[in-house]
């Protein structure tokens, strides 16, 4: 009982801070505020409802449809006919920019033409060593972790024949 006495938020004050502010009563705004509980998790703004929200999970398909949104432009091409796609040069002749937007927006074209991660371009190939190229072309036909054939036993071998036969210097 002794609770609903007490003033904790100022929901329990009504419009009265409203009306202190507006007539300019800044002790009784101020003595309204002093009033109030010092524990800030009491205020009203920590008691709002909370809403429900549905435990849907989204992903890239159903936001598209609900934002009505078209297909996502892929990221490399797919097809080479798909090149065709950035022929645009008729349109632009003939000044037709708001059906190249239109066009790109119902159906985008790839972002770029190829989607290979392992991919390096060819200026930035030329711009290394003559080994790095050679490399990079050998792991373009085989694989790069490719290990030399090595005979421990005939490398122990040749290296006791040559200490044997060695001549001694004196």
């Amino acid at each position: 009982m002794v609770k609903n006495n007490l003033l904790i938020h100022e929901l329990q004050l009504g419009e009265q801070l409203n009306k202190c502010v507006h007539s300019h009563r800044r002790s009784d705004f101020s003595l309204m505020i002093a009033m109030l509980a010092d524990d800030v998790r009491e205020h009203s703004q920590f008691h709002v409802p909370q809403l429900k929200v549905d435990d849907k999970e989204y992903n890239n398909e159903l936001l598209r449809k609900e934002f009505q949104l078209p297909d996502e432009a892929p990221l490399g091409l797919t097809d080479i006919e798909d090149i065709e796609r950035y022929n645009q040069a008729d349109l632009v002749e003939g000044m037709h920019f708001a059906d190249i937007h239109l066009l790109n927006a119902l159906n985008p074209p790839a972002l770029a033409f190829r989607d290979d991660k392992t991919h390096i371009p060819t200026p930035v190939i030329s711009n290394t060593s003559l080994y790095c190229q050679h490399k990079y072309k050998q792991n373009n036909k085989n694989s790069l972790n490719h290990r030399a054939t090595f005979n421990a036993k005939e490398w122990l071998s040749t290296v006791n024949e040559t200490i044997v036969k060695a001549p001694m210097v004196a």
